[in-house]
């Protein structure tokens, strides 16, 4: 039977919301900094960055404290964040760069089959997995892992149907569950 370290190290510096001396301890995801008054205070912060700096995006400058940007890799892929993290949070997705292109990809990008008002875009997933979700997200979270078509199904009805490629050939499915319809290898 494993035992869990209660040991918390002290440290000179202050919590910002209460005062209280601040300790250095351990969670699941690293060691943190969280305030001596616990439960009554829930300060903590991480003790280390988790974003891992990919580019200096020279030429640009944050929008809060004019620095340098940065191209850095986290958790949830690549973002642009601010050289002077942490006194500057700045953040920004990449995809917020790219808003005018989207725009011109609506006109030929097939409409959103739940919602009806948004329209399947590529994005890629933390793991650089390419997906096709609504535009609308998080208020529709519809998405199909391969690119969609933008037919109709001939058995169900479904607005869309998929291009899924396999080990043998190239065909049209549907990606509605309980419908079995699939196209003749392309």
């Amino acid at each position: 039977m494993s035992t869990l370290s209660t040991h918390h190290e002290k440290t000179s510096e202050a919590c910002p919301k209460c005062a209280s001396p601040l300790h250095i301890r351990n969670g699941k995801q690293g060691p943190f900094l969280g305030c001596s008054a616990y439960p009554e205070c829930d300060y903590l912060r991480p003790l280390h960055e988790k974003s891992e700096v990919k580019k200096v995006l020279t030429g640009s400058s944050c929008p809060l404290c004019q620095n340098e940007l940065v191209l850095k890799q986290g958790r949830f892929g690549l973002f642009i964040g601010c050289t002077d993290y942490p006194t500057c949070e700045h953040t920004a997705q990449l995809s917020e760069q790219n808003k005018p292109e989207e725009e011109a990809l609506k006109e030929d990008s097939v409409p959103c089959p739940s919602c009806k008002s948004g329209h399947l875009i590529a994005r890629q997933s933390r793991f650089g997995k390419t997906f096709y979700a609504c535009d609308n997200y998080p208020d529709c979270k519809y998405a199909v892992n391969d690119k969609p078509v933008n037919e109709f199904c001939p058995e169900c009805k479904w607005p869309i149907l998929v291009e899924r490629k396999t080990a043998t050939a190239k065909r049209i499915i549907c990606p509605k569950k309980g419908c079995s319809y699939r196209s003749k290898p392309l």
